[in-house]
């Protein structure tokens, strides 16, 4: 039995000696190690947090004290110290633990945080409720891993700064820069400021002071000329400038600093700042040389580090970063611009070839967005690449700083539909009714690589105004090449609708139905603004039967446009649409989603056996 394998309580934790908590933070490495390897998940980050997490889970009591995660992709040691070290097996696996906190799962987590920024917002809602309430209990936000480059924390440390509440923020910088003050002169000034004999004497100074005439006055005095002294000779922080007590920078591995860093600002009744200097995937070689790789990564071997059990299968993402690679050497006006994403989204080798085209802005989607909007009104072709669950965050900018305009700016929406591990935040389920809904806009739906290609390079050379090109995370699947035409299966009893590579399902469905006697015919959008109405009226009106099939929640999905759309037509007939109906959709791995949605083969093919038998 290990020692981690003892770790059952808060209460033994804390019981601890120093050799203990080394010895209990180089398994807790070994136990991430060997459990993220098996379900894939983010590694290097959880390796880097390891004493910072022991630490908080040490001086806070969690169960009661508030900890807000930014991002909650960090929180992995977190729950394997708060009761679910045992479920780690089924980490990111549908109906086991998820990889990112989540209240349901424990008293612990108090908060969803599977996008960045927002911590330090929810931890003063938190705080302020606290106050209202006149209830007793601390609010932590660890920010964490580029979260401090999106504007809604900025926003966020604005207000808490000049609230007076209560509020712990820790920084955990493991590379990034925040200021020019953050070197050797801070070092210097924050050993002087955090040694506990100089604690000590300024808490005693305060004492005294406080029981002499005139003392308060003397101390707040003497507070500001120390201030201003230090001002003049050292600078400040961005932080203090905005209000709060900045301590650090502090090392995030050395615990038994940490734990006395956390006492001392646990112990101050305004806000403040804790800057914590972490390593990313410290302790495990391959996740020191390589921690972008390992930031999220799937299965792997740990004896072998980067090198995957199985061979690496081209993705939407490589097909779109060679094609963009290929339209920069041809187009001198396109630009890229990703939000913290080069690397997931494919633009590295655009990045390397073209460095001066290429713009990373952070996890800032909005200013992405508004920029890009910038650069094509002054004659560049802007190709803007973000995820679809983070896209979600400059819906505004979509409207007032391309739409409105009519911007040509491509936007490269990866990780559309359901992604699998990640789960609720990260599902790309809501674009379909986000970017329709935008004038203007144009969006289209390759259901293959093959297609991703030829889409792109049309979308890019050829359309004018907005244009979004949506595609999934992973491979290719049955379906490889490129439809000449929407019909992919011609049929006479049903008509069977939908876009992108759920295509698959809905071909196989057909072959379902074929085996009952139902002969199914299939058509597949190209682009689902503009709606191909005129050819799903056609095939309707010779099977006199539709079913639309689609990986995005019902309020606004397609299949309710090409219902009104067919009735202002005159086209009638029993009616099934197949969506991820109005709900979150938990995680797991995408077949599996499939059948709980009711959108793999078999669901879909009953659904449309009961439509063809007017049961629908």
């Amino acid at each position: 039995m290990t020692l981690l394998d003892t770790i059952n309580s808060r209460e033994a934790l804390c019981a601890l000696n120093d050799a203990q908590l080394r010895q209990l933070c180089d398994e807790i490495r070994q136990f991430l190690v060997l459990n993220v390897a098996r379900t894939g998940g983010h590694l290097a980050s959880n390796l880097g947090v390891v004493e910072l997490s022991v630490a908080l889970e040490r001086v806070f009591d969690t169960s009661r004290d508030r900890l807000l995660f930014d991002v909650g992709h960090q929180s992995y040691v977190h729950k394997i110290l708060t009761g679910r070290r045992d479920e780690f097996r089924t980490l990111r696996m549908f109906g086991g633990l998820a990889g990112f906190p989540k209240p349901s799962e424990s008293v612990t987590d108090p908060f969803v945080a599977g996008h960045a920024s927002s911590s330090v917002s929810t931890a003063l809602g938190m705080a302020r409720t606290r106050t209202l309430q006149h209830e007793d209990y601390h609010v932590v936000a660890l920010m964490g891993d580029g979260a401090m480059t999106g504007g809604l924390a900025y926003e966020a440390m604005n207000d808490a700064g000049e609230s007076s509440e209560q509020l712990i923020v820790i920084l955990n910088d493991n590379g990034m820069s925040i200021t020019p003050n953050v070197g050797g002169i801070a070092q210097h000034l924050a050993l002087i400021r955090t040694r506990p004999g100089y604690y000590r004497i300024k808490k005693a100074y305060r004492a005294v002071t406080a029981k002499v005439p005139g003392g308060k006055c003397l101390y707040r005095l003497t507070h500001r000329l120390k201030e201003h002294w230090k001002r003049m000779l050292f600078g400040t922080t961005f932080f203090e400038e905005m209000g709060f007590e900045y301590y650090g920078p502090v090392d995030g591995h050395d615990l038994k600093r940490l734990e006395y860093m956390l006492r001392l600002v646990k112990d101050r009744r305004h806000p403040v700042l804790l800057h914590v200097i972490t390593q990313k995937g410290k302790g495990y070689a391959p996740a020191e040389e390589n921690p972008d790789v390992f930031h999220g990564i799937g299965h792997f071997d740990p004896e072998k580090g980067m090198e995957p059990r199985c061979g690496h299968l081209p993705t939407f993402s490589d097909t779109f970063s060679e094609t963009i690679d290929a339209l920069g050497a041809q187009e001198p006006r396109i630009c890229a611009i990703t939000a913290a994403m080069l690397r997931g989204t494919g633009l590295d080798a655009f990045a390397a070839h073209y460095p001066e085209r290429c713009f990373d802005v952070g996890i800032a989607e909005g200013h992405a967005v508004s920029m890009a909007g910038g650069l094509a009104k002054q004659g560049m072709i802007p190709v803007v690449a973000i995820y679809s669950t983070f896209l979600q965050r400059a819906y505004d900018m979509l409207l007032q700083d391309v739409a409105m305009l009519g911007l040509h700016v491509v936007f490269a929406v990866d990780r559309a539909g359901l992604v699998g591990g990640d789960g609720e935040t990260h599902h790309g389920v809501f674009d379909v009714n986000y970017l329709r809904s935008v004038p203007g806009m144009q969006v289209l739906c390759p259901a293959s690589q093959a297609e991703l290609g030829q889409m792109l390079r049309r979308a890019v050379l050829e359309m004018t105004g907005p244009v979004a090109v949506r595609y999934p995370r992973g491979c290719d699947g049955a379906f490889t090449g490129i439809a000449e035409q929407p019909c992919l299966r011609e049929g006479s009893d049903i008509t069977l609708v939908t876009y992108g590579t759920l295509v698959n399902e809905v071909l196989a469905a057909a072959k379902l139905l074929e085996a009952r006697g139902i002969s199914a015919e299939v058509l597949k959008l190209p682009s689902i603004k503009p709606l191909d109405v005129r050819t799903v009226a056609a095939s309707m009106r010779k099977t006199g039967r539709l079913l639309v099939a689609e990986e995005a929640v019902c309020i606004g999905c397609v299949g309710k446009e090409l219902l009104a759309s067919l009735r202002a037509r005159g086209v009638g007939g029993p009616v099934r649409l197949c969506n991820l109906g109005d709900r979150f959709i938990p995680h797991g791995a995408v077949p599996e989603l499939y059948r709980l949605a009711g959108l793999d083969a078999k669901s879909l093919a009953d659904a449309a056996w009961e439509v063809c038998q007017n049961e629908a």
